[in-house]
């Protein structure tokens, strides 16, 4: 019979295979991840929908092109991705002995607290590798990863690598809320309807990845804004994500909160 593993082999077997599916889905999915970045930031309307920013960067950069940022953004998804899972399981038991004195299975807002905080904390690790990441998918020019370090530096310090944070750790928490309580509840209702089967499980699903995309695509275009002119001297930098917020909506109209 098997031993049982260990708590240390099982974290690190989480953490190795979650770090070797981070790896692939983000490779295969960086192009998507390029031309939404790319339609963040812009001010005036160059990409009209994502298949045209991902047809017209082809176009004028090449086929290369849409996978800027491959190396900040491995890096960013593998060590994030990881640590988060890595962290899940001690976070959610802590939760579980501050609000709970007796044994059983952690509650759903234990769940969603533990899944926001692991989440939260890996993001600020690793906050760095999202600017680099995004500056670089950004360029129309090749930049390299250590270029983009030394221009940050050389203008904002080392607190320029944690530019865009709040609206970073903001997103974290308003992804895992919406998809992890919208699922929830919308599987509860769909199954007295359709029954507990793939029906139910896809509806669901389909229901929370909309409401997550709603509520967290405005504080994602100004963090991702936000990243983007971390370093440049040129650039109109905002206060924080309010004013970011505020101040997108004034100047390009709410829907421009909502380009994705």
């Amino acid at each position: 019979m098997a031993s049982k593993a260990s708590p240390t082999q099982e974290m690190t077997f989480r953490f190795c295979s979650s770090s070797v599916g981070a790896l692939f889905a983000e490779t295969i999915t960086l192009p998507t991840d390029v031309a939404k970045t790319r339609m963040q930031v812009q001010t005036t309307l160059k990409y009209t929908s994502l298949l045209n920013c991902l047809t017209t960067i082809k176009r004028e950069e090449g086929l290369a092109a849409l996978w800027k940022g491959i190396e900040p953004a491995l890096v960013r998804q593998v060590s994030y991705s990881g640590l988060s899972l890595v962290l899940f399981e001690p976070v959610r038991n802590g939760y579980s002995s501050l609000f709970r004195s007796k044994e059983g299975e952690p509650s759903f807002i234990e769940r969603l607290l533990a899944g926001g905080t692991a989440g939260a904390l890996s993001i600020t690790v690793f906050n760095p590798t999202e600017v680099v990441k995004t500056q670089i998918m950004t360029s129309t020019t090749p930049q390299t990863m250590f270029g983009v370090v030394r221009r940050v530096h050389a203008k904002d310090g080392i607190l320029g690598f944690w530019a865009g944070l709040v609206p970073n750790i903001s997103r974290t928490f308003l992804v895992n809320a919406a998809e992890l309580g919208t699922y929830d509840q919308a599987k509860s209702m769909l199954i007295p309807h359709v029954g507990e089967g793939f029906a139910a499980f896809l509806g669901a699903s389909t229901i929370a990845a909309s409401v997550s995309a709603a509520v967290s695509t405005p504080v994602d275009v100004v963090k991702t804004r936000m990243m983007n002119k971390a370093g440049d001297e040129t650039a109109i930098q905002y206060k924080g994500m309010i004013d970011g917020l505020i101040k997108t909506s004034k100047e390009e109209g709410v829907m421009a909160l909502y380009i994705h």
